[in-house]
This record gives C-alpha cells, sequence and structure tokens, in this order.
C-alpha cells in the first residue's frame, strides 16, 4: 500500500515536470528500505502488530469483550449495549490486511530464486511459508468470522476472486464468498501442516511464537479442527478436514500452547496492562462472575474466578502493611494479594445506562494481576480449546470435556487438589456444558467466545435485550434495570461488524455487491455458519 502511494505520487510530479522521467527509478526508492530483510523480524512484528490491535482497549475491549460478557465498562456503556464506534471496525480491518501483507511478504521472499537463499539462512524455506500461511489463515478467519465476505487472499489457490494482497487490486478487490474463505482457509491449513519439518526450527533466531515446526503444525491442525467445526454441515468437506485434523496431530498439553507474550516492562507491555496504567474502564461482568460462583449454570463455585478477577476490596493486612498504596497500585505492580471469599466478587452490571454506572462501579471488579501485567500471553489458541473441541467431534466426550476443564484450570494456576475436587463434581458431558465450559476456558479470547455463542447459542445464562438484570447496589429505590439495546432491533449478540465506511467509499461496487450477498450490512446479518 506505501508502495502504490508512492508510486501515484512519483507519476504525479512526472505530469508536472518531463525532467523527471529518467530518473523514475532514482525516485522510486524507500530510504528505508533494506535489500536484506530479516523474515523473522517481519514475522515478528506482524504477530505484534496482530495482538496489539484485536486484543487492545478497542477492538477488544470495547466491543467483543463485552458482547460475550467477559467484561463491563464502568463508565462508558454505551457500547456495551452494542453502540460500538465505527471507526473501531476500521481499525480492525486496516490492521488486518496490513500485517497480511507481511506475511504475504515472508511467503514471497522464500518463494523468490533471488532472495529464498539469504532467507533459509533464518529458517527452513518451506517452514517459514508454512508459518506464513497459518498466520495468514489466522487473520483472515477473524475477519471472516467478524465481517462475513471479505478480499481474501490465497498462496495454494489462485481463485479469480481471491484478489486482496495483490498490488494491483489492493484498493479496490472483489469480495470473496464466505464458503470459498472457509474452504480455502481448511485447504491451506492441511497444506501448510503438510509442508513443515517437524524436525528443524521455523525460525533459526527470534522466533517468539512457536519455536519448533513441531509446534507449528500442531496449531495448524488444531486450527483447521476449530474452523472445520465452525463450518460442519455448511462448507462440503468439513467432517473430512475434522478427521484428518485430529489423525494429522492436534495439541495434546499446554506446553502446546499458541500465544504471544509482551515483555516485562514499559516498551513494549501487553495492550490492557498498559491502558489500565492511566485509565480504570474495564471490569469483569457481573454476568460472567455469577456464572463463576454458581449462581447461574449449574457448576457451583469455579476456582477460576479468584485467577480471572481481583477482589473489590483490600484485606486489613493490607491496608494496615504503611505502604498506601491503593488496590490499582497493588495490582499494577503484582503485589495484591487474591481472596478465596466469594463474597469478595461481584462483578459489573452489563448493560446499564451509564447514568446508573458511577454508582456500580464502586463494588466491581477489575481483572485480576494474572492478566493486568506487563508480560502477559495473548492466547490464539490453547490445547483446552481442543479437548472441547474433541468433545464434540466425539459425541460429546465426557473425558475429554474433564481434560478440557483440568487444562484451563492448570493454565490459570489452580492447585491440583482444588481442580481434581471440581472435575470430580462435573455435571455429565452435554452440549449445554461441554460448551458453557468451553466458554469459562476461553475467557480473555473474546472473538473465539464470540463466534461459537453464534454458532451454538452457548453459554445460555448471557443477559440478552429486554431481560432485567440485578444492579449490586440499589439506585432510585430499584435493584432491578432492564438491558436495552441502543441499536434497533437487536434481540440478541450482535452477529456481525459493519463494512468500514471506508471501504464503502473506496470500493463502493464489490461493497455493493457484498452486502447484498450476504444478506445486508447490518449487526443482526447472520453468517453462513450461525445456527443459534
Amino acid at each position: 500500500m506505501k508502495k502504490i502511494i508512492l508510486i501515484l505520487s512519483v507519476l504525479a510530479v512526472t505530469f508536472v515536470s518531463n525532467s523527471c522521467a529518467d530518473k523514475f527509478d532514482e525516485i522510486d526508492v524507500n530510504p528505508n528500505s533494506t535489500n536484506k530483510p530479516l523474515s523473522y523480524g517481519i514475522f515478528n512484528s506482524a504477530n505484534k502488530e496482530l495482538m496489539d490491535n484485536t486484543r487492545d482497549e478497542w477492538q477488544s475491549g470495547r466491543i467483543v469483550l463485552p458482547w460475550v460478557q467477559y467484561s463491563a465498562q464502568r463508565a462508558y456503556t454505551e457500547e456495551d449495549r452494542y453502540q460500538y464506534r465505527l471507526s473501531t471496525g476500521v481499525s480492525l480491518w486496516s490492521f488486518s490486511y496490513r500485517v497480511a501483507q507481511d506475511y504475504k511478504q515472508i511467503i514471497d521472499l522464500n518463494t523468490d530464486p533471488t532472495t529464498s537463499a539469504q532467507m533459509a539462512v533464518y529458517g527452513p524455506n518451506k517452514n517459514q511459508i508454512a508459518a506464513a500461511r497459518v498466520m495468514l489463515s489466522y487473520v483472515f478467519l477473524n475477519l471472516a468470522d467478524s465481517f462475513g465476505d471479505i478480499p481474501y487472499w490465497s498462496y495454494g489457490n489462485k481463485d479469480a476472486d481471491f484478489q486482496a494482497l495483490n498490488i494491483d487490486m489492493t484498493l479496490q478487490p472483489k469480495f470473496a464468498s464466505q464458503q470459498k474463505v472457509y474452504a480455502d482457509i481448511m485447504k491451506e491449513l492441511k497444506e501448510s501442516a503438510e509442508m513443515i519439518d517437524v524436525n528443524s526450527a521455523v525460525f533459526t533466531q527470534g522466533d517468539v511464537l512457536f519455536g519448533s515446526g513441531e509446534k507449528l503444525k500442531k496449531f495448524a491442525n488444531s486450527l483447521r479442527l476449530r474452523v472445520a467445526t465452525r463450518v460442519k454441515g455448511i462448507v462440503p468437506g468439513a467432517d473430512a478436514h475434522i478427521a484428518d485434523a485430529i489423525a494429522s496431530g492436534v495439541m495434546t498439553s499446554n506446553a502446546d500452547n499458541v500465544g504471544l507474550k509482551y515483555e516485562n516492562n514499559l516498551v513494549n507491555p501487553s495492550p490492557l496492562y498498559d491502558n489500565f496504567r492511566t485509565r480504570s474502564d474495564f471490569a469483569v461482568s457481573k454476568t460472567f462472575v455469577d456464572l463463576l460462583k454458581g449462581n447461574s449454570g449449574n457448576f457451583g463455585l469455579d476456582p477460576r474466578l479468584f485467577k480471572y478477577a481481583t477482589k473489590s476490596k483490600l484485606s486489613a493486612a493490607e491496608l494496615a502493611d504503611g505502604t498506601n498504596k491503593s488496590l490499582k497500585d497493588r495490582i499494577l505492580d503484582g503485589s495484591i494479594t487474591e481472596s478465596t471469599d466469594p463474597n469478595d466478587y461481584k462483578g459489573m452490571p452489563y448493560g446499564i445506562p451509564s447514568s446508573l454506572a458511577p454508582s456500580q462501579a464502586a463494588s466491581s471488579n477489575f481483572f485480576s494481576k494474572n492478566i493486568l501485567k506487563p508480560d502477559y500471553t495473548e492466547i490464539l489458541m490453547e490445547y483446552s480449546e481442543v479437548e472441547f473441541l474433541l468433545s464434540e467431534a466425539n459425541g460429546w466426550s465426557q473425558s475429554n470435556y474433564a481434560k478440557g476443564v483440568r487444562a484451563s484450570m492448570e493454565r490459570w494456576g489452580v492447585d491440583a487438589a482444588t481442580i481434581n475436587t471440581f472435575v470430580s463434581a462435573l455435571p455429565a458431558a452435554s452440549k449445554a456444558n461441554v460448551l458453557t465450559q468451553k466458554y469459562i476456558s476461553l475467557f480473555m479470547q473474546p472473538y473465539e467466545a464470540w463466534a461459537e455463542y453464534r454458532r451454538t447459542g452457548y453459554p445460555n445464562t448471557l443477559l440478552l435485550p429486554g431481560q432485567t438484570g440485578t444492579l449490586n447496589v440499589a439506585s432510585g429505590g430499584s435493584t432491578t434495570y432492564t438491558f436495552t439495546s441502543l441499536i434497533a432491533g437487536l434481540t440478541d449478540l450482535p452477529t456481525r461488524l459493519f463494512y468500514p465506511t471506508t471501504v464503502q467509499t473506496l470500493n463502493t461496487a464489490n461493497y455493493q455487491a457484498a452486502s447484498n450477498a450476504i444478506g445486508g450490512d447490518k449487526m443482526d446479518t447472520k453468517l453462513i455458519w450461525d445456527k443459534n
């Protein structure tokens, strides 16, 4: 995109002064470019930019985290009630396509005969190509799950509709149908897994995401299992992909989890921690706290409550230790102690009018120090999810279901005895029980939780428009309120995001075709796999 802008600028100059025409090659050079790019540097930069801009306070904190009711805002509750800022959707779209270009560049560098030998110094060409293809699949999956039909590009498929990253189509690409996108993502993940040398590294240095070809392969197969489960019965071949992904090797322990760990400093801290340093907008929602406390659902008290949320007030010992640190100070420096008293957790009432927010905020619970820390790891996919997918594939298997709950609790640091007690008392595996536990385990992975709710309707404990919620503190003599959507006609969670206004303006014909194809550019238009 930058090069296109540069070329257009140069062409404008040549029309003004023909004397520049014979110096075009000299002008069309980026002074900050290098003829020896580091492929692992491009990869790491793209991964960080992707997480920075999909798990930050805007795309995550003010859209999907509250929509799936993991969180609730302590002040600006309009966004919790679905009135999201359109600029946020524009940002999600633009950043996603920008990092997609970076992953494509890695493929180009490793396939171009003039640069592939140089790239091989940084890792096997095939492994680098596979890693880029897998991450492209991850990016395009998130885009398709959020918007529907999208501009798409594929390394292994030259379909004429796949124009997104072609340099001559960047400004006005066609939108590929969801059917084609999901089918190709599954194919790309299968082919990527098959080309990986599991006995070699992905990158010989600087790889902070995978580290080994074997871990990359497990991620590719596990992600394919996720996609195929989503579109089974909708996209032909999905059932075969489920079986093949499992047979080819998916994640088998928490050691296989894939996530981006931020640095333990203030230079490259995790996005939500960085936001929390100066703001206090987000709390764990009352809806989610009630589920974890056993006030809703049928699981009883879940010990992950104490790992996910911070208690609402300091203990007597903390108040008397002479440091004068506030609760927020102690979260930020990690010195806050954990309470295992359920009474210390109420959550923030979800979807209240902004006028009620100040009266409820003081009794709400911030995310825990396990999340609000500079070196937090943002998860792309984890082993517990795989076990829940396997439970579904195996007819709601009790064994896989229990393994999924255990893996989640182990990842969050629940002690072994407590895990054993909870798992031994799990209600029998069923669609509702497995998918509700999957939702609990997907905490802080809101895009996947949102997709799963749309696909399945679980958990069935969320507060929906028109329903009555309970306040923590009575207001005006009332202890209840009605959750009212600010988007007319929405009676459930939003089913997609609006296409960006920039796309409507710059790619009007293709936007209109896509909007018509999906049933309208609306927040309640259902995607092809949305059966809830």
